[in-house]
């Protein structure tokens, strides 16, 4: 099944023509300062996704980048080392099937917002669950 994705304006459109990994929530300083809240993500393998238009990558560490629209500024994609592309699972058209699976770095979350009981939570990273697509 392919899904479909874009930006805001539609400047930058997307497709994954694989599975996606459930959706994780990242509470880290850079998703929460690229963002303005927690940032939701899914993943594919790289080699799955195919992007039209011209995204802006920002280098926000010597070992990732975040993909935006440069038109009206949509958060797109975070690129880290591995084989899989994260997609912040809000860009994603129509119905998804994905749920939240769990929350990393937690320790870095903001004072104003609690984090729902019932997922697993983790203070840092968890390549167990950032990693997994089924």
């Amino acid at each position: 099944m392919t899904q479909r994705g874009s930006c805001l304006c539609g400047a930058i459109r997307y497709s994954v023509d694989g599975p996606l990994r459930p959706v994780i929530a990242c509470h880290c300083s850079q998703c929460r300062k690229s963002s303005g809240h927690h940032v939701a993500a899914t993943s594919a393998r790289r080699e799955h996704v195919t992007i039209l238009g011209d995204p802006t990558w920002y280098a926000s560490s010597e070992t990732a980048r975040r993909g935006f629209c440069p038109t009206c500024g949509s958060n797109l994609f975070w690129d880290g080392p591995g084989a899989n592309l994260s997609i912040f699972a809000g860009t994603l058209d129509g119905p998804t099937g994905l749920a939240i699976a769990g929350h990393i770095f937690c320790a870095d979350k903001g004072d104003y917002y609690e984090i729902p009981e019932g997922l697993r939570r983790v203070d840092g990273e968890d390549p167990a669950l950032t990693t997994m697509v089924r």
